[in-house]
């Protein structure tokens, strides 16, 4: 028999699922079972799980043809479950490393009915929280076993299913499920402590329970959190059945009753104000029906207070203390905020007044009625005319002629904007004009912290290449490659996304994690890479004609990405010596990450007929398009130019210096989209020896353009434009 079943239960968790299966299946622990049950969920979370599924034998993939509740899901993953205990672990928490020997271990030793293990809430910054464990059990209980009577306080642990290991026979003697609706947990986790022979305790970290910014219980307003009523009532009804199996424990778990009331009551995101005086009476019901004959242990101080106005009625009294105490927290915050804040140098320069005066016209601007046909476009940090917004602006002039279309650039990039473009030029006052009074606005990246997200108005985040290198809130478990970055900042500018445009199920995935917010994923293929469908063999040979390369050169083109912990990084790379190892008939161009425009340090190859510096050419997608093979090393140009189906050669010299600094999401030397060299040697020979275009990197780029490429099929910007200026509904993407 398996010792330990995990049921992993996944709606809505396509961006941490992988993070969370991982943990389990690369533990120094082998006899297991996954029964990962996909509760009919919208995103990619039951394709991930199926691709578990097929290259691990211990992940059995479940799939719903309709969504059912996490407290069914689980139950159809225990019906499946086969091992002697079952661990119930959410798709978004995940396991802390080689924690299951010692888990293990522990089970061998005491044979429990129910083992709890200690956690974490580990949340959105990156910062973790320590739980009640140490608090409760100040003296480890080792391998000691015991019955909740005898040590009520275990219940004040957190009650959930994922902290704790549960004997399947036991569950299957008691006919213990999960009831449907929200806060599931308590009528199962309760009961199976009070009804346990054998309770252990691990004092040992290992779980990592994760605080999502969005999409968590905890983060949504509604009616849906009176479901705690009936699953408490549930708890309660199971101790009349028991009788005097569990005389004892009744004033313990009332006073665990009305703590967890009054916590999702005290909880502003979760009860909205006009409902609070209803949650609050049926407190006081519950308080009343269920109130142990003996008392209970009820606390002191303000809490204590809360417990008695409970018992009265006193919803103003309560109300007006819960007020009272707000308003001494924010009144401390600020204290500690003018403490540390420093008296600013009086800004006397000529251009912070202009500043601050374009600020006040911005201000201004805002309190006038939104142009119901201006779009606003930018890309790259307003470095000029391209990438994605570029290929939506020329579909909008198509498909919505009735939308005006305005470009922010900076001054010094005017001249490379293509002629008939509208354009303001950034700092100017029609910049904070438009900007104020958009309709649409669209970018690669995010508009600066000052630009408001104004009611009626619609930001479209187009972001700039699928990610190999970690991003967003991801970086904070890489503080070198994050360098100085305020992930608070971050995240609100994310809130003020409306789309996240992504080119294939992974982009998605990453950014649902490392951009944790509503947003609305357009997951429709990448709009710049329309050209690569659909340019003509005479576009081809255009482009190629206007750099000057002649129709039978071969072409070249080396784009590395740049090193955020390394701004003055180059990778080896020798172009004399690379020309002249692969003979006169290459043209090499050359091209530096936009972050080096202006850093542009000379080559002394650049002067040779056969090497090109393009760094400064606007359109990478045209560059794409005369280049027979492609070098790169992280950068997200392999996924664009894959579309090509054309070589592509992954050059790594400093792979495991970046992967352990900057952080990756993958393993693109594992899973390349071609030949791989990771010496300027090696790369000279995989030209050398026709490793470039052999079949083994064209296995490899297959099975990257399937994963990656699926959605690239000309009509990416056109879907952008029907759906979000419109009004278009999204096509159909049937999941269950």
């Amino acid at each position: 028999m398996t010792l330990i079943s995990f049921v992993v239960p996944a709606y809505r968790v396509q961006g941490y699922l992988r993070e969370c299966l991982d943990s389990i299946l690369d533990q120094p622990f082998t006899d297991l079972e996954v029964i990962a049950v996909d509760d009919c969920s919208p995103d990619d979370s039951g394709e991930i799980i199926d691709e578990y599924a097929a290259r691990d034998p211990r992940v059995r993939a479940v799939r719903l043809t309709e969504n059912v509740g996490l407290g069914p899901a689980r139950n159809i993953g225990l019906d499946r479950a086969t091992g002697e205990y079952v661990w119930f672990v959410d798709g978004d928490d995940w396991l802390t490393p080689e924690c299951l020997p010692v888990v293990v271990e522990r089970l061998h030793e005491t044979r429990p009915d129910v083992l709890v293990v200690d956690h974490v809430r580990t949340h959105w910054n990156d910062s973790a929280t320590r739980s009640a464990m140490r608090e409760v059990f100040p003296t480890p209980p080792g391998v000691e076993t015991f019955r909740l009577r005898d040590r009520p306080e275990t219940m004040r642990l957190l009650h959930t299913a994922w902290n704790r290991l549960v004997r399947r026979r036991f569950l299957l003697d008691l006919g213990l499920r999960f009831a449907p609706g929200w806060y599931e947990d308590v009528s199962f986790s309760y009961p199976a402590l009070m009804a346990a022979d054998r309770i252990g305790v691990l004092d040992r970290v290992c779980v990592n329970y994760r605080q999502r910014r969005a999409g968590a219980i905890t983060r949504t307003r509604g009616e849906r959190h009176f479901e705690v009523f009936p699953q408490w009532h549930r708890v309660f009804r199971l101790m009349d059945r028991w009788g005097s199996a569990v005389d004892g424990l009744r004033p313990a778990v009332f006073e665990r009753m009305i703590w967890h009331y009054l916590t999702v009551l005290g909880n502003g995101q979760r009860i909205a104000p006009e409902l609070r005086p209803a949650f609050f009476a049926q407190i006081t019901a519950d308080y009343s029906r269920w109130l142990p004959p003996e008392g209970y242990p009820a606390p002191h101080g303000v809490e204590g207070l809360k417990h008695r106005l409970v018992a009265t009625g006193r919803w103003r009294t309560f109300s007006a203390l819960r007020t009272a105490n707000r308003a001494r927290d924010a009144a401390r915050r600020s204290a500690r905020t003018a403490r540390r804040r420093v008296t600013p140098v009086a800004r006397r320069s000529a251009r912070r007044a202009r500043d601050v005066l374009l600020r006040e016209y911005y201000r201004a601007e805002l309190r006038r009625p939104l142009d119901p046909t201006l779009a606003v476009y930018a890309a790259y940090w307003y470095r000029g005319y391209s990438c994605n917004p570029a290929a939506i602006y020329e579909a909008a002039r198509r498909l919505a002629p009735g939308v005006r279309g305005v470009w922010v650039v900076r001054r010094d990039r005017v001249r490379t904007l293509p002629p008939g473009v509208e354009f303001v030029v950034a700092g100017s006052r029609a910049y904070y004009r438009a900007l104020a009074r958009a309709r649409w606005l669209v970018n690669n990246v995010n508009f600066p912290d000052f630009v408001r997200k104004r009611p009626g108005s619609t930001h479209v985040q187009t972001h700039h290449g699928t990610p190999v290198k970690v991003m967003g809130l991801d970086q904070q478990r890489y503080p070198i490659g994050a360098g100085r970055m305020d992930f608070a900042g971050l995240l609100r500018r994310v809130d003020r996304w409306d789309y996240s445009i992504t080119s294939n199920s992974f982009s998605t995935q990453m950014w649902d994690r490392a951009y944790p917010a509503r947003y609305t994923t357009l997951e429709v293929g990448y709009p710049r890479n329309d050209l690569l469908v659909t340019a003509t063999p005479e576009d081809v040979r255009r482009l190629r004609a206007g750099l000057g390369i002649g129709l039978a050169e071969q072409v070249v083109l080396y784009a590395p990405t740049h090193r955020e912990h390394l701004p003055n990084y180059r990778p080896p790379f020798d172009p004399d010596h690379f020309v002249d190892a692969l003979g006169p008939s290459v043209r090499l161009l050359m091209r530096s990450h936009y972050f080096h425009d202006r850093d542009r340090r000379p080559r002394r190859a650049v002067q040779r007929d056969q090497v090109t510096d393009v760094s400064a050419y606007q359109r990478v997608e045209e560059l794409y398009l005369v280049a027979d093979v492609l070098i790169t090393d992280y950068s997200s140009a392999m996924f664009d130019y894959a579309v090509l189906d054309r070589p592509i050669v992954i050059y790594a010299p400093d792979w495991e210096a970046y992967r352990l600094a900057r952080g990756v999401y993958f393993d693109i030397t594992a899973e390349p989209p071609g030949a791989v060299a990771m010496t300027f040697h090696d790369l000279l020979q995989v030209f050398r020896t026709g490793a470039v275009s052999a079949d083994a990197a064209t296995r490899a780029r297959r099975r990257f353009r399937d994963r990656f490429c699926t959605l690239d099929d000309g009509r990416a910007a056109e879907r952008v434009v029907r759906q979000v200026f419109l009004g278009e509904p999204p096509e159909s993407r049937h999941r269950c």
